[in-house]
């Protein structure tokens, strides 16, 4: 059977009735707009919000319906054109943390010399004014 979003929602509403459960009553519990709460039972999926948002509202609902979220979740990702979590490599990862760490520090090293030159300069201008006008 290929899973699909409006067979997701259908699989969703399901569990909803089968405890009885209003789409307003699943609103309240998991502070999900109703009118999200029946994009996901339809399968609306262009009214759907970012990715991070909709797995937090699966699961949410699920809950409210006494599912298992994961599993709720995991039958989501079953949905071929479902979102995906963007890949990523620790290695590189670590290296773009490394160089924003390096820019910053030479920044700060930058920004220290700076006021101190400043400093310098104001010293020697006042050492300059001080004794040039006895």
């Amino acid at each position: 059977m290929t899973v699909d979003y409006l067979a997701f929602g259908r699989w969703l509403t399901q569990q909803r009735e089968l405890r009885g459960l209003s789409v307003e009553a699943i609103a309240k519990a998991t502070k999900i707009p109703p009118t999200l709460v029946a994009a996901l039972e339809s399968g609306q999926a262009e009214r759907f919000p970012e990715r991070v948002f909709l797995l937090n509202y699966i699961r949410s609902y699920a809950t409210a319906v006494g599912l298992s979220p994961d599993d709720a979740v995991n039958r989501f990702h079953e949905i071929p054109e479902a979102p995906r979590p963007e890949a990523f490599d620790p290695a590189a990862l670590e290296s773009d943390r490394r160089a924003r760490a390096s820019s910053a520090m030479w920044s700060t090293i930058a920004a220290v010399l700076g006021v101190g030159l400043l400093l310098a300069l104001n010293g020697l201008y006042e050492l300059t004014i001080r004794y040039t006008h006895r």
